[in-house]
């Protein structure tokens, strides 16, 4: 849920307008991170799957430094293109978490061959709850400490950090009017007609307490995307990675090598 640098302990790169961090070789994974979220969401992934024979890079989204026109999915998925190209990649496997997996599904329509595989969790894309939110009381710490500690299954998960800095992000006008405006273009790029035309193995990793995106909505992924397969984790949230990091890095790499990826 963040898209600060907390707790993220790998060296920036920032090189030809993008800013990411990368570890390994061999095939490329791209994790993307949601609309509160950033790069330290995905530190267990990011630490283990470079000793398991992945390159993976972790781009940082500019959710906020887009002119307002630009600050939409598809300007993302855009983004996520030129960095692809930038890199030189092909044949990605792409892993989004609530907005990132819904950047990633429009990335995938738009250039099914450059896709490998696809892993989405708690993504947005068909349903969004509270994402459109104005945030009537965003003064009220106590309110957005609630409204944080709501996104996982057990609030501890929530640290005191996180919260200050989501406080810090709705308090911030122009940084709020984007996500209020990212959340809007979440809702009117629903891709429910567009995943029974997808043909790339994908893993739907859902948290069965999850209040952003419930699990109905991990059941009509499952239903909708042709080659998918689905992983349930009990008590757990919107961000599973986080939550419940070694079962998630079992799920994704038994998914990974069963599907010879």
């Amino acid at each position: 849920m963040r898209f600060g640098e907390r707790n993220m302990k790998h060296q920036f790169i920032d090189e030809g307008g993008f800013k990411y961090v990368e570890e390994g070789a061999g095939t490329p994974i791209i994790l993307l991170h949601g609309l509160m979220g950033g790069l330290s969401d995905f530190e267990s992934v990011f630490s283990h799957f470079p000793n398991q024979g992945f390159r993976v890079m972790i781009p940082q989204l500019p959710l906020y430094d887009n002119p307002i026109l630009k600050t939409n999915v598809k300007a993302f998925s855009n983004y996520l293109h030129r960095f692809i190209e930038h890199k030189k990649l092909d044949q990605v496997i792409l892993l989004g978490n609530s907005l990132g997996g819904h950047i990633a599904l429009v990335y995938t329509k738009m250039h099914p061959d450059k896709v490998k595989g696809l892993i989405l969790t708690g993504s947005s894309g068909l349903y969004e709850n509270s994402m459109g939110e104005s945030y009537p009381k965003r003064g009220d710490y106590e309110f957005i400490k609630q409204k944080t500690e709501d996104v996982f299954y057990d609030p501890k998960v929530a640290s005191k950090e996180l919260i200050d800095e989501i406080f810090a992000l709705v308090n911030d006008r122009s940084k709020l009017i984007k996500v209020l405006t990212i959340a809007k273009s979440a809702i009117r790029h629903n891709m429910a007609k567009d995943l029974p035309n997808f043909d790339v193995p994908t893993a739907i990793i859902w948290g069965k307490n999850d209040k952003v995106t419930p699990p109905k909505v991990a059941d009509e992924f499952h239903e909708l995307l042709p080659d998918s397969n689905l992983f349930w984790l009990d008590k757990c949230g919107h961000a599973p990675m986080m939550e419940h990091p070694e079962t998630f890095n079992q799920i994704m790499g038994d998914w990974l090598v069963e599907r010879k990826l």
